[in-house]
């Protein structure tokens, strides 16, 4: 019997590593949702809460968050 057939199958990622990536992908939907909105009832009045800080600023960090954790979460060796 060789080597190969011996050996188990294994993923290249841990459970930790697949745990890490579910949340960082939670993050950036979450900053997707935040960009969400902000419209006008009526399409010949503008609105000012288009420009608000939640749109502009908080949700373009948490989804840039995501992606670096993300970057994180495949990168980090599991644990032997």
């Amino acid at each position: 019997m060789s080597n190969k057939e011996n050996s188990k199958f294994e993923f290249a990622l841990s459970k930790e590593n697949y745990i890490l990536m579910a949340i960082g992908f939670g993050i950036i939907i979450l900053g997707f949702i935040l960009m969400i909105g902000g419209r006008s009832e009526d399409p010949n009045v503008f609105s000012e809460e288009l420009y608000g800080f939640q749109r502009i600023t908080l949700a373009p960090m948490l989804v840039l968050f995501g992606f670096i954790f993300e970057i994180y979460a495949i990168m980090k060796k599991p644990k032997q």
